[in-house]
């Protein structure tokens, strides 16, 4: 299964309308694009499934090591500062920035960009709209991205203001200077 977009240029869901939907129909995946497109995301399949809540394990733990911010799943929806609303596989916010935000927009759909995403392409995931995901978070703000692609057994990083870094798996990624002491093995993703 692919996403279904849908093109609502003559509709406008207003940003509580949007929230409204996704509250109404819970078992669906929606994300919203900059231009105002509604895309509904397939489920993930078992393989997919487990190596994403792998990477949010990971991610969890070090955060929770270091209790340097916050660690979020593909089920929160981020409204990015362009109007896009996404949702990647794995996010991290640094403590500070999520504590700048009132109790209000923490509980529903963040205003904000993470620091920091991860994003697992799944056997049926378009390789050209990922990376055009990618370039939005980048674009957005996130400091950090991992595109991770089993299919071709490669990572893609995502840095605020460099060219993209492609490495074959496998490799081991590190959180740099922004998830200090994070580091990931891409190995279980053979």
């Amino acid at each position: 299964m692919t996403p279904l977009t849908l093109n609502l240029d003559m509709v406008h869901l207003s940003d509580e309308q949007f929230y409204e939907l996704c509250q109404h129909n819970r078992d669906l995946q929606f994300e919203r694009t900059a231009k105002g497109e509604l895309i509904i995301m397939p489920p993930v399949g078992g393989e997919s499934g487990n190596r994403e809540a792998d990477l949010i394990i990971d991610l969890g733990i070090w955060n929770r090591q270091t209790n340097l911010g916050y660690t979020f799943s593909s089920s929160t929806i981020f409204k990015l500062p362009n109007g896009a609303d996404r949702s990647p596989d794995a996010a991290w916010i640094q403590k500070q920035h999520w504590e700048a935000l009132t109790p209000e927009q923490r509980r529903k759909f963040p205003p904000i960009a993470p620091d920091f995403v991860i994003e697992l392409r799944s056997a049926t995931d378009d390789l050209q709209m990922l990376r055009d995901k990618m370039r939005e978070y980048i674009d957005a703000g996130v400091q950090l991205g991992w595109l991770i692609n089993p299919q071709q057994q490669q990572v893609e990083i995502y840095r605020q203001g460099q060219d993209v870094e492609v490495r074959n798996l496998p490799t081991v990624l590190s959180g740099e200077n922004l998830l200090l002491g994070f580091r990931l093995s891409l190995s279980p993703y053979l």
